[in-house]
């Protein structure tokens, strides 16, 4: 090999080795993770974002999730910790169990689960033992995975080992049918089949559940009665929707970031006489460390509750309705029309006449408007699965949050019925989108609304 030939395949091999450890020290992967958040940011200060499971928290509570609370541990119960340094910590979780005491009215609550289904596998392990029969909504009549059979990979069966039996559901009603529930609940007592455990609760989740007509009825078979409350818990605590533990559960769960504005996280509310073994099922038996900078802003949230919930809630159920019937004038079928649509922060709509719901959805989110597909009680007969169900969920508690009312709400639904129904390219909507979106950049309900609610804040 010639001298000339000698350097450059040098220089080629030092050029391809930089690349290699460029590549291997990250640098560009991390500043790639930056620039996709403040591109994330900057799409939803431009957005509708209507996911029923999902909310804005207020600056304060996002200071309280960057806290050095996040670097540290905090096994147990405040006060018994198995870890050393926690002088502040417990101070503050005492803060949050007191405060959300005082928001669902409750004897005890456990804030340390991290997830709504954490806190349902809590619930679980205290009321219920593997192999016994629990009965809950399917899925497709809006029961959530937590709740799932084992074949289905749900929590339920397939974590805690549970047999999963189905409550009877009521379609042209949207509910749980009492009469015919009772009905096979004393047909599996036939079988050998006698339920453990109801849960009431749902992921599509439009009415009041039947509390009061069916907990005596399980409670007098030997029963427990639990309420996943995910979806609601804010409008519980806005008294709003119902009371499920004045109606006779005997455990609610529910995830802090949906209704109920505060940072991703689960609780489980009860009284004082299951406070020992659900302190247990917690820790050790669900959760080690349970991030203790979102118990911080758990304790924010709930503060902020306090002080404003009542009149959140009431604006959250407003707006559903009037998104409902914005979208029922312009062809768009809406579920419990006939009961006013809703009693929550949910619409669930079919979509069947003018595509599916997965189809759908990509469509809105071209337009920034965010939803997610949703499986409707008809799905299963009519041969349709999750991925291409027949509807779609909006929930409107986050615009709320952002100000907006009932004109607004009928706004959202002409954009949305611009897609939809009149078959508008997505680019076509999407400065409707941005023009509405620039006159609600707050976060309302909160002691500071100064800020913008999808700010992007650099601490580097």
């Amino acid at each position: 090999m010639n001298r000339f030939r000698l350097e450059n395949t040098l220089k080629g091999q030092t050029f391809a080795v930089k690349a290699v450890m460029s590549a291997f020290n990250g640098k560009d992967d991390y500043d790639r993770v930056f620039d996709l958040l403040k591109a994330h940011h900057k799409w939803f200060n431009e957005s509708l974002p209507l996911i029923a499971s999902e909310n804005v928290t207020s600056a304060a509570v996002k200071e309280a999730i960057v806290s050095d609370f996040g670097h540290r541990y905090a096994e147990g119960w405040p006060g018994e910790r198995v870890y050393a340094g926690c002088v502040y910590i417990d101070e503050v979780e005492r803060i949050a169990i007191k405060t959300a005491k005082q928001l669902f009215d409750a004897e005890f609550v456990d804030v340390r689960p991290v997830s709504g289904v954490n806190a349902n596998l809590v619930a679980y392990t205290v009321l219920a033992n593997p192999g016994d029969t629990v009965m809950a909504l399917s899925i497709p009549n809006g029961g959530h995975i937590s709740y799932g059979r084992n074949e289905l990979g749900g929590t339920a069966g397939s974590v805690r080992g549970l047999k999963v039996e189905y409550l009877v559901f009521d379609q042209e009603q949207m509910n749980i049918d009492v009469d015919a529930t009772v009905a096979k609940v004393k047909k599996l007592q036939g079988e050998g089949k006698t339920p453990k455990l109801v849960i009431f609760g749902a992921s599509v989740f439009l009415f009041p559940h039947p509390v009061k007509e069916l907990a005596s009825f399980f409670k007098s078979i030997g029963a427990s009665v639990m309420y996943d409350g995910a979806h609601v818990l804010g409008l519980i605590a806005g008294k709003q929707f119902q009371d499920p533990l004045r109606e006779g559960v005997d455990v609610l769960t529910g995830s802090t970031h949906k209704t109920l504005p505060g940072p991703q996280g689960g609780m489980v509310i009860s009284w004082r006489r299951l406070e020992n073994v659900i302190k247990r099922a917690t820790f050790p038996g669900n959760v080690s460390n349970h991030h203790l900078h979102h118990v911080a802003g758990k304790a924010v949230a709930f503060a902020e509750m306090l002080a404003f919930g009542r009149e959140y809630a009431a604006e959250v159920v407003k707006n559903a309705q009037a998104l409902a019937e914005g979208l029922s004038t312009r062809g768009i079928p809406v579920f419990g029309e006939k009961l006013g649509y809703t009693k929550s922060h949910q619409v669930l709509v079919d979509v069947t006449k003018y595509g599916d719901g997965g189809t759908l959805e990509k469509k809105l989110e071209s337009a920034n408007i965010i939803v997610n597909r949703n499986m409707i009680p008809l799905d299963i007969k009519a041969g349709r699965h999750f991925e291409h169900p027949g509807g779609l969920r909006f929930g409107v508690q986050e615009l709320t949050r952002l100000g907006m009312g009932k004109s607004e709400m009928d706004h959202v639904a002409s954009l949305i019925a611009d897609v939809v129904v009149k078959g508008c390219e997505p680019l076509q909507v999407v400065e409707d989108v941005k023009e509405l979106r620039r006159g609600f950049q707050k976060v309302m309900f909160s002691f500071d609304t100064q800020k913008d609610a999808y700010a992007y804040v650099t601490i580097r």
